[in-house]
């Protein structure tokens, strides 16, 4: 059984808004790469994208704060946030296609 330091999170969040074709993907990756934040991103059908985040408290936040708003072409009118147990199964951050 793994134990993790209680500073670390996952959570599971789905972005709505006018998020796709604006690189907000792209955006998303490189401000979680620079916070050390693993996981993926990748676009919905229904418009929407989708992202797992997994990090320590703070920087898995950032990303989080980040995508409130977006890169300066997106129009975010809505981030629902669902945390998870923390699994540390990701090595790093990628956009799925």
């Amino acid at each position: 059984m793994k134990i993790f330091d209680v500073s670390q999170k996952r959570v599971h969040i789905f972005v709505k808004g006018k998020v796709q074709g604006v690189y907000f993907r792209q955006g998303m990756k490189d401000v979680a790469e620079k916070k050390n934040v693993t996981g993926w991103v990748r676009n919905l059908q229904d418009k929407r994208v989708e992202a797992i985040l997994e990090g320590k408290d703070n920087d898995v936040n950032s990303v989080i704060e980040w995508s409130h708003m977006g890169p300066p072409s997106a129009i975010v009118d809505y981030v629902e946030i669902i945390n998870e147990n923390y699994t540390d199964e990701f090595s790093k951050f990628e956009i799925l296609i």
